[in-house]
Order: structure tokens, then sequence, then C-alpha cells
């Protein structure tokens, strides 16, 4: 029988999962970083990589970090508002699957010399918020609000595969695999009910996420 948790065991281990998320080195992947093969992956490719190309792709990594870091507070703020349980256990269980997207971005990172974004805590703060209001709103709304949210995250990721420099398969293989998830999270919240966003909504929903992309590129 499934464990029915109070909204403040729900608030503590959302809690603990935000630590997790935010403090450097907590998440821990349940799937191998993506590999590329060794032929492409060898120390001749990434040496051709200038200190330019290094730091474009550090930048490019620091979004998709961040984006995850968003990821994760979203699915926390709307398992603790949503009405059903089903769609609780739903979000939660999404949440876990993108703990591997947060884990490799951060590995990714640690390799080229980069650091996560210093603006995290407060992106973190902003989607838990938003993620909370919409599963307030009701379980269609907030299912609709995971695929319009997964669909920009495969378009951002899709611009960074075409803008990776050719010799860097290390970080491809590790977008790609994150794409493919990304749109398979998109299609299941459809598929469970989600409501489709009209055309202005999303474009608002693009323009904040012009605001995450170019500010934590540097930062």
């Amino acid at each position: 029988m499934t464990r029915q948790f109070s909204f403040l065991d729900q608030a503590l281990i959302g809690a603990d999962r935000g630590l997790k998320t935010l403090i450097k080195g907590s998440a821990k992947a349940a799937r191998a970083m993506p590999q590329a093969k060794p032929s492409q992956a060898d120390g001749t490719a990434a040496a051709r990589q200038s200190e330019a190309q290094r730091r474009h792709t550090a930048g490019l990594m620091r979004i998709n970090h961040t984006g995850e870091v968003c990821a994760q507070a979203l699915y926390q703020g709307q398992a603790l508002t949503a009405k059903s349980a089903q769609v609780r256990e739903a979000m939660a269980q999404s949440a876990i699957e993108e703990v591997d997207h947060l884990a490799w971005c951060e590995t990714r990172l640690k390799e080229l010399g980069a650091h996560t974004s210093h603006l995290n805590p407060l992106f973190y703060a902003a989607s838990f918020t938003i993620g909370a209001v919409a599963g307030a709103i009701g379980d269609s709304v907030s299912l609709g609000f995971v695929a319009a949210t997964e669909d920009q995250v495969c378009e951002h990721l899709k611009e960074h595969l075409a803008a990776l420099p050719k010799e860097d398969e290390k970080t491809r293989v590790v977008l790609s695999q994150m794409l493919e998830d990304e749109a398979e999270h998109a299609s299941k919240a459809m598929s469970a009910g989600g409501l489709a966003f009209p055309l202005p909504v999303k474009k608002v929903m693009t323009l904040m996420s012009k605001v995450m992309t170019k500010t934590t590129y540097h930062v």
C-alpha cells in the first residue's frame, strides 16, 4: 500500500530535495553519464578546442544545469500542491528522473573547469513558487505547464547541440540523451491530461526563459 504523507511531511521532503539540488555534489545520478565513443573523446579532439570554445561550452552547460535546478523546483512545488495523489506521484517521479540530468551537467562543468551558476538559489525559489501556484490551480494546468516547459527545454537543447564545437562529443552525447528524456516527459504530461497552453502564454514563458539563459551563461 502506498504511504500517505501529510502536507508537513511533503514540505520537509521537498526542503531536503531542495538542499540536495542546490548543494554542489549532492545530486547522485541513477543512470551512468552518457559517454562518447573512445575514438571521439580522445585527447587529440579535446586539445583542438580553443579556450574560447571551452568557455562557450561551459556557458551552455551552466544554462542547462540551472534549467535542471528549475525543473527540480518546479516539480517539487507542483507535487506539494497537486490535487490528486496520482499527479503528486508523477511529479515526484519526474523529479527523480531529472536528477540524472542535474548530476550529468554538474559533472561536465567540473570537467570543463567551470562553476555552476551563482544565481541558482534565486531561480530555484522562483520556479518552486510557479510550480506551487500551477499545482494549486489544477492538475490539468500543472501537467500542461510541465509539457510547455519541457518543450522549451527541448528547443534550448537543440540550439545548444547546434552551437557546440564539433570536437566536443563528450558534451554532445550528454545533451542528446537529455533531449530524448525531456521530450518523453513532455509527451507523458500531455497524455496524463495536460492542458495545451495558448501561444501568448508560451511566448511569456519564452521571455522568462531568456532571462535565465542570458544571466546564467556568465554568472
